[in-house]
């Protein structure tokens, strides 16, 4: 290569940066929808039958306009999407939170103490010590 066609190559890496931004921010703005409608879409389907009519009905809403404004080229039209869905799945969030801290308590068997119980076929030998002091 000669160091005209390098120049060259330079000035046009220069002149598409700004719009290689864009459409990195675009991409990145498709991939952050895309992945909170998946993740709400699962959460739904799993835990949507503890929502209210009224919140599972909005979320719904805020998907279809989610998954809408994906397909076109507008990234402040996603990014506002997606802020919208996430305002609306935070009932559902918490929903799922509760339910997890719930499965949670009640698989740990936790004993009303708080301490864990101890398996009934545990091998655990109860000792008494006592420190003796070689110095003497």
């Amino acid at each position: 290569m000669t160091e005209e066609e390098i120049q060259r190559m330079v000035k046009d890496a220069e002149a598409n940066a700004a719009e290689d931004k864009k459409a990195l921010e675009l991409v990145t703005a498709r991939n952050t929808a895309d992945a909170l409608a998946h993740s709400t879409k699962k959460s739904l389907e799993e835990h949507g039958a503890s929502l209210e009519a009224s919140e599972k009905e909005a979320i719904e809403a805020a998907l279809k306009e989610l998954d809408e404004a994906i397909k076109g080229s507008d990234k402040e039209a996603i990014e506002a999407k997606t802020e919208a869905l996430g305002k609306a799945s935070q009932k559902l969030g918490e929903k799922v939170m509760a339910a997890e801290q719930a499965k949670a308590g009640a698989s740990a068997g936790a004993a009303p103490g708080g301490e864990p119980k101890a398996a009934p076929d545990a091998d655990v030998v109860d000792a008494d010590f006592k420190e003796v002091d070689e110095k003497k």
